[in-house]
């Protein structure tokens, strides 16, 4: 069974800065279109096996690793809810917040 992908306002925002940084850093376009057909590609597979991340402390929330990143998602009997993209060169405590 595939599940919808739903993506919260905090994972909406992480993405977003993501892209942006990279846009400017870059001065194009070209690197965040690659990314996010990456994290879309991801999610696809995410929601065909939700169980595909890795366990948290938290019950139902699962990681995936892509690059650089995590994805940080939460499995419901018919969603897969993106909580978070985290960037892995951020602050490490800031995560804890996320998945603990």
């Amino acid at each position: 069974m595939v599940r919808q992908v739903i993506w919260t306002e905090r994972a909406q925002k992480d993405r977003i800065a993501i892209f942006t940084y990279w846009n400017n850093r870059n001065e194009s376009f070209i690197y965040s279109k690659k990314l996010n057909e990456l994290i879309k590609e991801s999610l696809k597979l995410i929601s065909k096996h939700p169980l595909i991340g890795q366990l948290t402390h938290k019950e139902n929330v699962r990681v995936k690793i892509l690059r650089d990143y995590l994805i940080i998602y939460e499995v419901t009997v018919g969603e897969i809810i993106v909580l978070s993209l985290w960037d892995c060169r951020q602050n490490p405590k800031e995560l804890r917040r996320i998945i603990e």
